[in-house]
């Protein structure tokens, strides 16, 4: 049994003004293809697929070359139909050169937007199955985060969803495609399923996992899973900075040759979402950022430290709101981590600085509106050091700690970073004794290293007052591709279920 594994993931930010190129996705360990794909992320997606599919007897896995991540993470926009065509074409040639193939597995994420190409992971599948004909089997796996609706299902024959945010069972999904890929190659499993859309547009921060209505969610398609035999459900809840067509939450339930199962679990999970729709956008608080910096002073008086102030707003890295915001309040001991700030870095290193330089800059701000001004800080280089972040490391990202003020520290990197644990803090060569709150820009992902763990007593969630790129207020957004009007809470919608 041979089986092509191929990547292709981003999750794209389409109102940010840079586009995510070819060379975005060129670096040290990137694209890669054989045992270096198979082993590109041993605890993710490809790390469960490769683990559970080796455990056949008989399968080959082929790595094909893929890209991996873009070195700008996710703090860049659309893909350039360029840098699309350049890796999906190397991909489809290698498909031909190298097979026949039994069936592929396609590590995606589910909100790539290209442009020029509506629903970019319905293409990858779709070209995909022109080279391996209608009797392959395809799957792929998916951020829960993905804008998905039935396309991709058109070509593919499976697909096995995260149910958790942040995301938990990343190689528990992978486990799952890779059993499932190799029972339908061998007709044991013979997939029928049904997707439902769900009209709800919500932004990223309030779909945390962690506690109800979300929680509730994820424990119902748990139940229906564990009630019925070979049957799998995923709750897409969507990404709404992706401008593309098929934008909002969706439901799709896989089953063993028994689509009238597939249809009434998918209609009762649409009718559960649609029913508990006013609580699931509003189980969040989010603070605007002057309010939310002087809760984070009043807790540290109360000796409710550390805190962790989490701009889950900033969607370019760039924003200096919260930094200016500290600096006016007169914050002390505060960590702020990071800062995009790519030419404050090549300048330094271009000089040779070395820590205890003095440091007299303007960093941040103006790349959109967003962004806010940039901010002058004055003080001393504490440290440069090689980033310390999963999805950073190994692409030649050199970040600075900047000393100011009253025991502050401000970590400079040249792209989007969302710091997720405290240990990629205490990479940098810093002490977490030495501060009292943690600023960082994150959405949910933090809570696996600051809230799972008992880290951080007190976490306040801050953005901006004006309802830019990134807050909650998604009405102020651009879209050209969906009607607002289309989705809760911003218009009237139909109920899904009926």
């Amino acid at each position: 049994m041979r089986i092509a594994v191929l990547q292709f993931s981003h999750e794209t930010v389409t109102f940010l003004p840079n586009d995510t190129t070819l060379d975005d996705f060129l670096y040290p360990g990137s694209p890669a293809a054989g045992e270096a794909l198979l082993g590109s992320d041993p605890k993710g997606y490809m790390g469960g697929f490769v683990q559970v599919a080796r455990e056949f007897d008989g399968v080959e896995l082929v790595g094909i070359e893929s890209p991996l991540w873009p070195k700008t993470g996710t703090g860049s926009g659309w893909i350039t139909t360029e840098a699309f065509e350049t890796f999906l074409g190397r991909m489809i040639e290698q498909l031909r050169a190298q097979g026949p193939f039994d069936g592929a597995y396609l590590a995606l994420h589910g909100a790539m937007a290209v442009r020029g190409v509506p629903r970019p992971e319905a293409e990858i599948a779709r070209r995909v199955r022109a080279v391996l004909g209608p009797s392959a089997r395809i799957v792929g796996t998916f951020d829960p985060h993905g804008n998905e609706d039935e396309a991709f299902l058109r070509h593919a024959d499976m697909a096995f969803c995260v149910k958790y945010f942040p995301h938990y069972d990343m190689h528990l999904q992978g486990e799952r495609a890779a059993r499932m890929l190799v029972r339908a190659i061998r007709g044991s499993f013979r997939p029928a399923h049904v997707t439902r859309k769900v009209p709800i547009l919500s932004p990223t921060v309030l779909q945390w996992t962690g506690a109800s209505p979300w929680s509730d969610l994820v424990q119902r398609a748990l139940v229906w899973e564990a009630r019925e035999p070979d049957l799998f459900v995923n709750v897409f809840f969507g990404f709404p900075w992706a401008d593309v067509p098929d934008a909002g939450m969706a439901i799709q339930v896989l089953t063993n040759d028994d689509p009238a199962l597939a249809e009434r679990v998918a209609r009762d999970m649409a009718q559960w979402i649609w029913r508990r729709r006013e609580a699931l956008l509003g189980s969040t608080t989010v603070h605007r950022i002057p309010a939310g910096v002087a809760l984070a002073r009043q807790a540290v008086a109360e000796g409710r430290a550390p805190v962790v102030l989490a701009d889950h707003s900033d969607r370019s890295g760039y924003a200096t709101w919260l930094l200016r915001e500290i600096i006016a309040q007169g914050l002390s001991r505060t960590l702020v981590a990071t800062i995009a700030a790519p030419q404050a870095i090549e300048a330094l290193t271009a000089r040779g600085a070395k820590p205890g330089d003095p440091f007299d800059m303007e960093i941040g701000g103006r790349v959109d509106p967003s962004a806010g001004e940039p901010v002058r800080v004055t003080g001393r280089v504490l440290a440069i050091a090689d980033a310390s972040t999963k999805r950073a490391q190994g692409r030649g990202q050199t970040w600075l700690s900047i000393a100011f003020g009253e025991g502050n520290v401000v970590v400079l990197s040249p792209f989007l970073v969302q710091i997720t644990h405290p240990e990629e803090l205490w990479a940098l060569g810093l002490s977490a004794a030495d501060y009292d709150v943690i600023a960082i820009k994150s959405r949910v992902h933090f809570r696996r290293g600051f809230d799972d763990s008992g880290f951080a007593p007190t976490i306040l969630l801050v953005e901006p007052d004006e309802p830019f790129l990134g807050t909650v207020r998604l009405e102020a957004l651009p879209y050209r591709n969906l009607t607002l009007c289309d989705f809760y809470p911003y218009g009237g919608p139909a109920d899904p279920s009926a």
